[in-house]
C-alpha cells in the first residue's frame, strides 16, 4: 500500500473505506445504468490480462516501489530477532492461518448462506491477500505507533524482495488445495507484471535520481508529484471492478460482510501473533510494533491485480480481494490504538535489542 512519510495518516488514507465505498456505489450504477462501458473497458485484455487494470496497477504500485530504499538491505544483520519475527508471520504462518480461517468460515460456518462453488472463490482472494504482506503503507502505520523508521526500512525492503520469490509458490500451492489449479506460467507472468517491472522501476529511478539531484531532492520533489496519481489509480481500479461487480453485489449484499468477516479475524490474530512474539523475545516497542502491523495489513494492490489477472474483473475471487481494501484502514487504525495503549508491556531500552 501507499506510504506517507509523515508523522499522521493522509486524508486520503484515512477516509480509504469511505472512498471505497463510494466507488462500490459508481462502480454499481455504471456496470447496471451504462452496461456497454465495462463490456467496452472488457476489449482490452492481453493474456487474459486487463490492460486499463494493469495500467492503473502500475500507477499505483511504482510509486510504492521509489519510496523503499533498497540499499538497508545491507543492514539486514543489525538487530536480526525482529526480522525474524516478520518473516516467520508473513511467510510461514499467515499464508496458512487465512487458508484455514476462511475456509472455516466460507465453508462452514457460512455453508447455508454461501454456494460452495462460491465459496471456493472467496477463498481463493482470502488467500491472495493472505499471500501477500503490507509494503509501503507500513510506513504509515510504524509512524503512527513511533516505531523505529530505519528499522521499519529494512522490514520492508526485505520483505518486497521475498514476495519475488514466496508468492507465487504459496498461491500456487493453496489454490490447489483449494481445488483451483492455475498454470505456473500465468502465475508467474502475474507476479513479473506487478511486481518485478515496477520493482525495478523504482530502484532505477531511485538510483538515477538521486545521483543526479540528490536524495533531498527524490523526497521532497520528485516523489510527491506521484500521491494524486496514486490516489486515481486505485479510485479508478475501483470503480472499474465494481462496474463489472454490479450484478453480484445487488444479488448478494450480504456476502460483501461475510467476505469482510474471516479477513478482520485474520488481522487481529496475526497482528497479535507478531506482537506477543516480540514482546516474549523482549524487543523493544519502536520494533514491536512495526513488526506487529507489517504481517496484520496486506499489499492489496498486488492481490486484486494478480485475482484481476487470473480470474478477470468480473470474479468473485476479485471482489474478495477488493473487500481486503474496504477493512484496510479501519482495522489498522484500531491495531495502532491497541499498540499505543500496551506500550508499556515494553519495558526494555528502545535503542537496542536483549
Amino acid at each position: 500500500m501507499k506510504e506517507t512519510n509523515g508523522s499522521a495518516i493522509g486524508f486520503f488514507e484515512k477516509y480509504l473505506s469511505l472512498w471505497v465505498i463510494l466507488c462500490m456505489a459508481a462502480g454499481v450504477c455504471i456496470g447496471t445504468v451504462f452496461p456497454g462501458i465495462p463490456a467496452f473497458l472488457g476489449k482490452f485484455e492481453y493474456a487474459h490480462v486487463s490492460v486499463p487494470i494493469a495500467v492503473l496497477i502500475w500507477l499505483m504500485i511504482y510509486p510504492m516501489m521509489l519510496k523503499v530504499d533498497f540499499r538497508s538491505i545491507k543492514d539486514v544483520g543489525k538487530n536480526p530477532k525482529g526480522l525474524f519475527v516478520t518473516w516467520i508471520a508473513n511467510w510461514l504462518v499467515k499464508p496458512f492461518t487465512m487458508f484455514g480461517i476462511a475456509y472455516f468460515f466460507f465453508f462452514i460456518v457460512f455453508r447455508t448462506i454461501i454456494s460452495p462453488e462460491l465459496a471456493r472463490q472467496y477463498l481463493s482472494g482470502a488467500v491472495l491477500l493472505g499471500a501477500a504482506p503490507c509494503t509501503a503503507m507500513v510506513f504509515v502505520w510504524s509512524s503512527l505507533t513511533h516505531g523505529d523508521p530505519a528499522y521499519t526500512v529494512v522490514q520492508v525492503a526485505t520483505n518486497d524482495l521475498i514476495i519475488l520469490v514466496a508468492f507465487t509458490p504459496i498461491v500456487a500451492f493453496l489454490l490447489g488445495i483449494n481445488g483451483i489449479h492455475i498454470p505456473w506460467t500465468t502465475l508467474i507472468l502475474s507476479v513479473v507484471l506487478f511486481v518485478v517491472i515496477p520493482l525495478a522501476a523504482g530502484i532505477i529511478s531511485r538510483l538515477v535520481i538521486t545521483k543526479r539531484k540528490g536524495a533531498a531532492w527524490l523526497t521532497t520533489n520528485f516523489i510527491p508529484r506521484f500521491k494524486n496519481v496514486t490516489t486515481v489509480g486505485l479510485l479508478l481500479t475501483l470503480i472499474i471492478i465494481f462496474s463489472f461487480q454490479g450484478r453480484v453485489i445487488l444479488d448478494y449484499p450480504l456476502h460483501i460482510v461475510l467476505i469482510a468477516v474471516p479477513l478482520v479475524i485474520q488481522t487481529f490474530f496475526i497482528f497479535f501473533l507478531s506482537y506477543g512474539a516480540c514482546r516474549l523475545l523482549k524487543l523493544p516497542y519502536t520494533i514491536a510494533a512495526p513488526a506487529g502491523m507489517i504481517g496484520a495489513s496486506n499489499f492489496f494492490e498486488l492481490s486484486v491485480a494478480v485475482a484481476v489477472s487470473l480470474f478477470g474483473t468480473e470474479s468473485p475471487v476479485a471482489l474478495a480481494t477488493v473487500v481486503g481494501v474496504l477493512v484496510e484502514v479501519p482495522v489498522m487504525l484500531t491495531l495502532v490504538r491497541i499498540a499505543n495503549k500496551t506500550a508499556k508491556w515494553f519495558t526494555v531500552p528502545q535503542t537496542a535489542e536483549n
